[in-house]
């Protein structure tokens, strides 16, 4: 065995190292242990640096959410803050134009299918599943239970939603 063979392993992994702490690597995922850490993403779509602490990370991934929504479909097992964005998202759509945010609602829905994927409102996951994912009925959910969450209001019944002022 020659000197350098064993040096270019630790000089590999000293370099990866640095490149880690330094935030040229990127991450795809919070680190093991953290309270999100089955929560990932494609890092082909997401540039998270490698050096930024997990409450930083989640903030760049609701900026980033919030200005490309379609984007939170590459990322599984999304945090209730991620969610949030989703559904203010909603709100406002439903606010300022006819149409129905079925499109973000079916992010929601797709989300959900994973198990680990932590519940933002309480009962939204029996919602969904309740009726087999169908997006009018989880968008009338919102509706019914996102004014105590200060997101959407919804008379029962009613073919428009509103949002509800905080």
């Amino acid at each position: 065995m020659r000197y350098t063979d064993g040096m270019f392993p630790i000089l590999t992994q000293a370099l990866a190292y640095v490149s880690r702490v330094c935030g040229f690597d990127t991450v795809d995922s919070f680190p093991p242990g953290h309270v999100h850490a089955r929560t990932h993403w494609s890092g082909a779509h997401f540039d998270i640096a490698s050096d930024l602490k997990p409450d930083q990370i989640e903030r760049a991934l609701c900026e980033k959410i919030a200005n490309t929504p379609l984007i939170f479909s590459q990322i599984a097992n999304p945090t209730p803050d991620m969610q949030r964005v989703i559904l203010g998202m909603i709100g406002t759509r439903l606010r300022h134009s006819a149409a129905q945010p079925l499109d973000l609602v079916s992010l929601l829905v797709n989300a959900y299918r994973s198990p680990y994927t932590r519940e933002v409102l309480p009962g939204l996951r029996a919602a969904i599943e309740e009726n087999n994912g169908d997006l009018r009925s989880v968008l009338d959910f919102l509706g019914e239970s996102g004014s105590a969450f200060g997101v959407i209001d919804a008379a029962p019944h009613q073919s428009g939603l509103k949002l509800v002022g905080r």
